[in-house]
Order: structure tokens, then sequence, then C-alpha cells
């Protein structure tokens, strides 16, 4: 367990982060509703129009669930006292790359390497 960060903050954080993630995704559902209600217009390019919107939510649905997955894993990470070490290397994140984004799983230079970020 690091010793140099305060888990507090973190964790509260990754927590705040989860609960605004959870009110995005049902916003999100209730426009992917009300945009189905809109499949009923008439017209070719007004059903063209709906479905792309609706590609478009459900792309950044999935988006979403990503980034929900991250912050689930940086939370369990923190319970398990692995929190701020790169899941590729094993070494150190810096403090300035969580305190940017806590739910980071990799450091700078694997992420810089493409092996994931």
């Amino acid at each position: 367990m690091r010793q140099d960060l305060d888990m507090d903050y973190f964790r509260t954080r990754l927590e705040a982060r989860l609960l605004s993630l959870a009110d995005n995704r049902e916003k999100l559902k209730s426009d992917m509703v009300q945009k189905e209600l809109d499949q009923t217009c008439v017209g070719r390019l007004s059903r063209m129009d709906s479905m792309q919107q609706q590609a478009m939510f459900q792309a950044a649905a999935r988006l979403a669930d990503q980034e929900r997955q991250r912050v689930l894993h940086a939370l369990e990470s923190l319970r398990s006292g692995d929190y701020g070490y790169c899941m590729l290397c094993e070494e150190e994140i810096s403090e300035k790359r969580l305190r940017f984004d806590p739910s980071v799983l990799t450091c700078i230079s694997c992420a810089r390497g493409g092996e994931g970020a």
C-alpha cells in the first residue's frame, strides 16, 4: 500500500464519479426512450435521423460502461491496497496523473507505449 497518497481523497473522488455515471446513465436511458418515440415520425429522413441518434446514445452508453468498470476496478484496488500501481508494469503511477484521473490504470510510460490507458 502506498503511503504517499491520500487514499480518502481518491476514494471520495471515485465514489463521486460512480454516482455521476449512474445519474448520467439514467438521463441517457430517458433520452433514448424519447428518441424511440420519435421513430413514429413520418418520412425516411426522420427515421434515419432517429436511428443515428439512437446509435450515438448506444455508443455513449458503452463508453460510460467502460468508465464505470475502470472506476470500480480502482475502488477495488483501493480496498485491496494495490491502488496507485500500474496494472501492466506494476510501477507507481504518479500522484499528478492520479489526481487528473483517479480511475487511471496505467503509468504514463505504459500509456505512451500504447499498451493501455
